[in-house]
């Protein structure tokens, strides 16, 4: 089946943040007299802040754990985010599925203001067709919200004439749960085995590796 519409993850898919937001949660956490083996904090990178603070910080309640989320936010926003590069050819993979004809969501568990600023970084606003963050659902990933969502502001397309791009294994397990099939990148830092576990279909190395092989990839097939 031919796939219709591409669903890319952002953080550690397209640009190369997710160092950046280990160093975000660490200082967050810190604030509030906690600390985490920088690792640790990495396994949890791409999940949102309500799947992200309750696997390190079960106890929290709610307003707590928003709390956290604030500080990581503000710290991301002020020390790193004018900081983050865009993988190579990441808006030359973009414009490789737009040109075959493919629509493209941008459908990340950061907030509606960092992809605001990813979109014209990435220079993709005439290649994006719509986008879905955290601030549109009330889960995150793992959970199927953002990609169940990104898929039902797309016209005629079902679950399978989808597929998404990630470099998480909660990318892949969210996909999943929506019924969608997924491709890892290793551009996040996962391990191939995080990946096959949660559920891609394919890894290839990064934005740049997946575009020289888009042909005979499962998006391209």
């Amino acid at each position: 089946m031919r796939i219709k519409a591409v669903l890319f993850d952002i953080d550690g898919t397209l640009v190369d943040s997710n160092d950046f937001h280990v160093i975000a949660w660490e200082a967050a956490f810190a604030s509030v007299g906690e600390t985490f083996d920088r690792q640790m904090i990495h396994d949890q990178i791409g999940k949102g802040t309500d799947m992200l603070v309750p696997t390190l910080l079960p106890d929290l309640d709610e307003a707590a754990q928003k709390r956290l989320g604030e500080v990581h936010g503000a710290v991301f926003k002020t020390h790193f985010l004018e900081a983050v590069k865009p993988f190579a050819q990441a808006r030359a993979l973009l414009a490789h599925a737009h040109g075959s004809g493919q629509q493209i969501v941008l459908a990340s568990s950061a907030s509606e203001a960092e992809l605001d600023h990813y979109l014209d970084l990435l220079d993709v606003r005439d290649l994006v067709d719509a986008t879905t963050t955290s601030d549109d659902v009330k889960h995150t990933k793992p959970a199927p919200d953002i990609f169940a969502e990104a898929l039902a502001k797309l016209s005629n397309v079902s679950a399978e004439e989808a597929m998404v791009v990630g470099d998480t294994p909660y990318d892949m397990q969210a996909a999943n749960k929506a019924g969608i099939a997924a491709v890892g990148l290793r551009s996040g830092k996962f391990s191939d085995d995080a990946l096959w576990n949660a559920g891609a279909i394919g890894i290839y190395d990064d934005a740049a590796a997946l575009l020289e092989g888009y042909a005979d990839s499962p998006l391209g097939r």
